[in-house]
């Protein structure tokens, strides 16, 4: 199973930021990005990559486990950016510190299972918390417009402070690539430790 641990925003947070991307949409050029669905909005902890199906307990007692030693914390969308001229992407401001931390524990556990799997983890970069909004360059480099999209829907982006809500958990996704998009289903869930 392909495999990837997230936190998901609030129904709040993700329709208030519905309403602010869906003018991005009418963007010169922006036809040609591939925008992501409402439904599948979340912020990715780690990714895993390919897990045996029967790792996956072991993986999820693990993840419980770290869950126990983190509290609740506040964050709200805000601000936006680009990832060169390939990813449209949403910031995090409120307690950013805690989500790094959280996530580092879930990188540090999921990246042990994965080694004695012999597992092929590309090396993570310094963790940047991110919602996905658009991605360029359908099978080649993305042409003129769609890179002035992206940098365009960036700049309308930068100001944007969403609403604040609570991170009380995360889970653990599974990714299917069917009909020609990633589809996302919830192996497990957990809930962190107590509010602050």
């Amino acid at each position: 199973m392909r495999l990837f641990v997230a936190v998901d925003p609030t129904p709040a947070a993700v329709q208030e930021l519905a309403v602010t991307a869906a003018p991005l949409h009418a963007l010169p050029g922006a036809e040609r990005l591939r925008w992501t669905e409402q439904e599948s909005w979340h912020l990715t902890l780690a990714f895993l990559g390919e897990v045996p199906a029967d790792r996956v307990p072991e993986l999820g007692a693990a993840l419980a486990q770290t869950a126990l030693g983190y509290r609740a914390h506040r964050l709200r969308l805000a601000g936006g950016g680009r990832f060169g001229d390939r990813v449209l992407w949403v910031g995090l401001a409120g307690q950013t510190w805690a989500l790094r931390a959280l996530a580092r524990a879930v990188l540090q556990v999921t990246t042990e299972l994965t080694a004695e799997l012999g597992g092929d983890r590309e090396p993570e970069l310094e963790y940047h918390p991110h919602l996905t909004l658009a991605r360029a360059g359908r099978g080649g480099h993305p042409g003129r417009e769609e890179r002035a999209a992206l940098r365009t829907a960036a700049e309308e982006l930068a100001e944007f402070q969403g609403v604040d809500w609570p991170v009380t958990g995360f889970q653990l996704m599974r990714s299917d690539f069917t009909a020609g998009r990633y589809r996302y289903s919830v192996v497990d869930r957990w809930t962190l430790g107590a509010a602050d």
